[in-house]
Formats: structure tokens, sequence, C-alpha cells
């Protein structure tokens, strides 16, 4: 990888650590489902009549765009709402791989290696820390929520796995027409009609800050600058750098949000970040092994 690409790569997996605390201040202004169909509104408009749509069928548009957007994206939002602390949550969702290798399983016939199934049992492992720490259901909600959040990320990667080789941006541009009508809804279900006219009393330019990074640099610019590495490096070097994604996230909400972490959520943690690694590079290391 050459150094500017190098560079943009660290740029892109910071920018979405740091979207982890810009969700954060967005939801402590607007309401949570109100704020993530304000997010995909913005990705969409004016950006659809810019990019051209990937050569994909509607249906899996749909899919992609209700799994992440409305699911993934909305439980996500409102758990950090409810408390979920936003450092922890860049690690949490991270169970995504584990979620998306058992998907493709079950749907694409995917045989995983041994060494990923034991990164997956570590990485649950830590969950299963860091849920004795939040016991309580106050806290143990919001821990359940991102969870499920995570596994409809896996959902969502494997509508893109079904699209095969497709503009990555051009799938997130247009998939992100389908969830601000169904989020409206569900804000206006579980948020109350007053949700739309206490973001605009309440927003400040910290939260109407945030909901432009969220939209812009977190999700056009980081999904565009990604599949243009991943158009010019084999998977297997970019995809480890998602790897930085939870450090940047606790670091920045470390940093700028003053979270700390209790002793067994670090344990937790890093047994999740272990499970991570044994994913990534623990085929390679077996393959040298057992050659």
């Amino acid at each position: 990888m050459s150094p500017r690409d190098l560079i943009l790569t660290l740029l892109v997996v910071t920018v979405w650590g740091l979207n982890f605390v810009a969700i954060r201040w967005g939801v402590d202004e607007v309401a949570p489902l109100l704020m993530t169909a304000l997010r995909y509104l913005l990705a969409a408009v004016p950006a659809v009549f810019f990019v051209r749509r990937p050569a994909v069928s509607w249906p899996m548009l749909v899919g992609y765009g209700f799994a992440i957007g409305v699911l993934q994206f909305g439980l996500m939002f409102t758990a950090i709402k409810l408390g979920m602390p936003a450092g922890l949550s860049s690690l949490v969702m991270q169970l995504q791989v584990f979620f998306t290798m058992g998907l493709a399983v079950l749907f694409l016939a995917e045989r995983p290696g041994p060494v990923q199934w034991l990164g997956a049992v570590v990485a649950f492992g830590g969950i299963a820390v860091i849920g004795i720490e939040r016991l309580q259901a106050a806290a143990l909600v919001p821990l359940l929520m991102t969870i499920v959040a995570a596994f409809f990320w896996g959902v969502g990667n494997i509508f893109t796995k079904k699209a095969g080789k497709v503009d990555m941006l051009g799938f997130v541009v247009w998939s992100a027409l389908v969830p601000p009508i169904p989020l409206l809804g569900l804000s206006l279900l579980f948020e109350g009609p007053g949700a739309i006219p206490a973001a605009f009393a309440n927003l400040t330019w910290v939260g109407g800050g945030s909901l432009l990074f969220i939209a812009y640099a977190a999700t056009l610019f980081g999904y565009g600058c990604w599949s243009y590495l991943l158009s010019r490096y084999p998977a297997g070097v970019v995809a480890p750098f998602s790897l930085l994604v939870p450090i940047a996230g606790i670091g920045s909400a470390a940093l700028l949000l003053g979270e700390t972490i209790s002793g067994l959520e670090i344990v937790g943690s890093a047994l999740v970040f272990v499970g991570l690694l044994l994913n990534v590079f623990g085929p390679r290391v077996w393959a040298r092994v057992v050659a």
C-alpha cells in the first residue's frame, strides 16, 4: 500500500471511530430514530442525483437499506441514547464479523476454518464478561440492543455478498433512499409527533455538526474511500485495518466524552479484540502450521 493510501486508510478508520462520538452528541439533541432518518436523508440527497445506481436489483437495495439503515442503525442510535457507551459500542458492533460468518454458513454455504470458530467463541466470551458488568436492566438492555444491531449489520453484509462486486459508494447512496420513511414512521410511533419540532428547537451547532459528520464524513466519505481502497488492493490487505475502528472509537470517546471502562469491561473488550484478531489473521497462520 502506498504511503498516500495508507494515510487515507487510517483517516477512514479514525472517522469511523469518531462517528460513535458524533452519534452520542447527536442523540443528546435529536430523538434517535429521527436522527437516523435524517442521517440517511442527507446521505441520499443530493448524492443520488450524481452517483450512478449500482447494477443490482431493487429488492437487493431495499433489503440492504432496511437491514442496515432501519434495523442496525435504528437500534444502535437508540442504544446509545439509552446509555450504551459510545466507545464500547464501537467494539461490540464488530461482532458483525462473526454474525456474518454464521449467516454465510446458513445462506452461502461457506465453511469457516477452526481458528475462525475459535475467534467467535473467544469474542462472545468477551461479550459475556461485559454483560456481567451490565446486569442491571438499565445497562443490559442497551448492550443487548447493540448486539442485535451487530446481527443486522451481518444480515446487511449477506446482501452485499449476494450483490457481488458492485460500486459500494453507489450501493450505499441508493440504498439510503430506503430507511427515511420507515424510520420516520417508527419515530412518530415511539418518539411521538413532538420529536420533529423538539429537534429543531433544541438543535445546536454541536448536534447539527454531528448529523452532517455522520451523513457525509462517516457515510459518503468513509464508504467512498473504502470502496476505492478495495478496488486498488486485495481485501486481505484492506480489511484488517477495520480492527482499528474500535481503538479509535474507545480512544475518542475517552478523550472527547470522558468515558471510562471498568475492569471487567476491559477484560471483556480484550477478549473481543483477541477474537477479531484470530478471525482476521488466524486462517493464514493456521494454513502455514498445517502446510
